[in-house]
């Protein structure tokens, strides 16, 4: 017999009331007594914790818990029978499996006033702390990115004036006045400043996804300062960009976004220096069969690619099949683990594909590609490809044929 079939400290009049519900109650329930010993305990109970019922005076709530949190279990259950609380929760783990647990526990009161007793009702609880963790930084992060971008947006303001004054400067200088070149200068260096403050207000406080036509390489040339900055000076940036790469449709917020993380990624993994290429080629992806015998005249869609590659610590196989994964990092606490998850997300939101090259001690090279639009297509002479990649998405295997620049 269950260990829910009687309640015998129930008043007399209330057992027959009492045990059907408690009996046959969907959600899990025990009965507890002072310091938390456990009178009852109902069949979902049973089932959730795969007990057998046991006897109350030799089980108590504590036995339910993890030991680390029993000391906080007792001292909860006298502040509750000591009228200094209603309620209480607590989140432990079951001791013989480790499941996650939450109880809710809150004090009854029989109908004489006297015969004070405690519910207890259990759910699991899914939990990654890690993961919640991880949760909690990023929100902390995006709480800077806001302010962050409202402190941008009055800097931006004040730039405006310092540009508008330096305009009626030169306008009431004459062109060989000794001071002019001065003026010339601060004007430059607020326009600069007022670049990589526009940089800053669409990576803080981005837009609706407007998609555009434009070219890859004007992202690059545009963020090259900025970028400059970000990754300091014991690490070379350098720029190998096709002058004849075709256009792709891509919000310009979200292509700069590509390029940021990629870079930053790559910025993280040499921390001794090093050494960053950017580089953009038009090239031709092919679908093909997984057949070693599929024709190299498949099908295939013009796209522009986009690279960036180190020469950093590089990353194992475990690593690399992690990647994309939100949350995922390898930081040792310094990263949320968004950046690669949120470029995978923006790739293929716009048609493209991105792969990862890596090995340890042998740097990284991810790269990009995002479909040419028709104008491009029809503008673009294809020529003799030099060299090819293969990668390998779900069934199958995409080659890469890059064109020549």
């Amino acid at each position: 017999m269950s260990a829910a079939a009687e309640i015998p400290w129930a008043p007399q009049d209330s057992k027959t009331e009492l045990n059907p519900v408690f009996e046959n109650a969907p959600f899990a329930l025990a009965i507890c007594q002072r310091q938390g010993n456990i009178s009852a305990f109902n069949p979902a109970l049973e089932r959730m914790l795969e007990t057998r019922p046991r006897i109350a005076r030799s089980f108590g709530f504590g036995d339910l818990i993890h030991p680390r949190d029993r000391a906080e279990s007792e001292r909860l259950f006298a502040e509750l029978f000591a009228r200094q609380r209603d309620n209480f929760q607590l989140d432990s783990q079951t001791p013989e499996d480790g499941q996650h647990m939450r109880w809710t526990v809150w004090r009854a009161q029989s109908e004489n006033g006297k015969a004070d007793y405690a519910l207890a009702s259990a759910e699991r609880v899914s939990r990654n702390r890690e993961a919640e963790q991880r949760h909690r930084q990023a929100e902390g992060l995006e709480a800077v990115g806001r302010v962050a971008g409202g402190v941008a947006h009055d800097f931006n303001n004040l730039l405006t004036g310092v540009l508008l004054y330096c305009d009626l400067l030169l306008a009431n200088l004459e062109p060989c006045h000794r001071v002019r070149k001065y003026a010339e200068e601060i004007r430059n260096a607020g326009v600069q400043a007022s670049g990589l403050v526009r940089q800053l207000l669409a990576i803080s406080r981005p837009a609706i996804c407007e998609p555009q036509l434009l070219s890859l390489n004007e992202v690059a040339e545009s963020m090259r300062n900025l970028l400059a900055r970000l990754i300091g000076e014991n690490i070379e940036l350098k720029l190998d960009l096709d002058p004849n790469l075709g256009l792709a449709k891509i919000d310009p917020t979200q292509s700069q976004q590509i390029l940021l993380n990629l870079v930053l990624n790559a910025r993280d993994a040499m921390p001794k220096g090093g050494r960053i290429t950017v580089s953009t080629a038009n090239c031709k992806v092919q679908v093909l069969a997984d057949v070693p015998s599929a024709s190299p005249s498949a099908a295939s869609l013009p796209c522009a690619l986009f690279v960036v590659e180190d020469n950093g610590s590089g990353m194992d196989a475990a690593t690399r099949t992690h990647l994309f994964e939100a949350f995922f990092t390898t930081k040792a606490g310094k990263g949320t683990g968004l950046g690669l998850a949120t470029v995978h997300d923006i790739v293929t939101s716009n048609g493209g594909l991105i792969h990862v090259e890596s090995a340890s001690a042998c740097g990284t090279r991810v790269s990009v590609l995002l479909p040419l639009v028709p104008a491009a297509v029809l503008n673009s002479e294809i020529r003799t490809p030099t060299d090819s990649n293969f990668v390998e998405p779900g069934n199958g295997s995409i080659r890469i044929i890059k064109e020549k620049k």
